[in-house]
């Protein structure tokens, strides 16, 4: 298959990993990122939290900052921080390096619970635009590296929980990307063929997930990753999800 990749306003170039996708009938989406904008979301909370975990002390601020992949002075991750692909378990053992008086259980739990309350920026209008996806006959999905209460809440507090047929989180029983399970758990649920399917996110984890699960691949850049560090796994790079419409039109045309 052969696909528009986006690079700027009204340019494009050619490129194409997946070979079968002929009809799109099911979406799942990563949350972070991808439904929300990353930085604009997390990047004054994960300030907040680092300060509430190691204290205000400044080379103790840096340290954990630097483990974590964030940026202290401008509030924003770095590509490749394993806060935007990694499962809260993940992040909470590397913070447990720093931590050693604490407890890993009593750490998720302190994130899980702050991380529920945060309000989320949309990358687009959500409502709207999910809604123009259901009215085009597809079916709409959510697997997320996040606990899957908290993804719930977010998506709640959005007011567009009830547009997606499954929402899955690290915990729910299918594992984590870049493993397929969750993408894969979608289509059971469902009952779509990965090949009819696309998985869309902001990182390279995303992608993974999507390419052994089987599904085509669309990357956006609401996260912190880069065109060209997503380009190579995806069969198309949208500055947002809210370029999907048209793009999907034009894939079913």
């Amino acid at each position: 298959m052969l696909v528009d990749t986006v690079t700027g306003a009204g340019s494009s170039v050619k490129t194409g990993n997946q070979e079968g996708l002929e009809m799109i009938k099911g979406i799942i989406f990563d949350k972070d990122g991808t439904l929300f904008d990353f930085n604009a979301t997390w990047g004054t909370w994960t300030r907040e939290m680092i300060a509430s975990e190691v204290g205000t002390d400044a080379g103790r601020m840096d340290e954990m900052a630097a483990l974590l992949g964030y940026n202290l002075e401008g509030g924003v991750f770095w590509p490749g921080s394993i806060v935007i692909a990694e499962t809260v378990d993940v992040v909470a053992d590397a913070m447990m390096s720093l931590l050693p008086d604490a407890s890993k259980p009593e750490l998720i739990a302190r994130m899980r619970t702050a991380s529920a309350k945060v309000p989320q920026v949309q990358a687009a209008p959500l409502l709207p635009l999910l809604r123009a996806l259901k009215d085009m006959g597809i079916v709409l999905g959510v697997a997320t590296n996040d606990a899957e209460d908290p993804a719930r809440a977010h998506l709640s507090r959005a007011d567009v929980l009830d547009l997606f047929d499954f929402v899955a989180g690290y915990d729910s029983g299918f594992g984590g990307k870049p493993e397929p399970g969750q993408l894969l758990g979608f289509c059971a649920a469902t009952g779509l063929a990965p090949q009819d399917c696309i998985m869309v996110g902001d990182s390279t984890h995303d992608l993974d997930a999507g390419i052994a699960a089987g599904m085509g691949t669309v990357g956006v850049l609401t996260g912190p990753a880069e065109a060209g560090e997503l380009r190579p796994l995806a069969d198309v790079v949208l500055h947002s999800i809210a370029d999907l419409p048209d793009w999907i039109a034009g894939q079913n045309a």
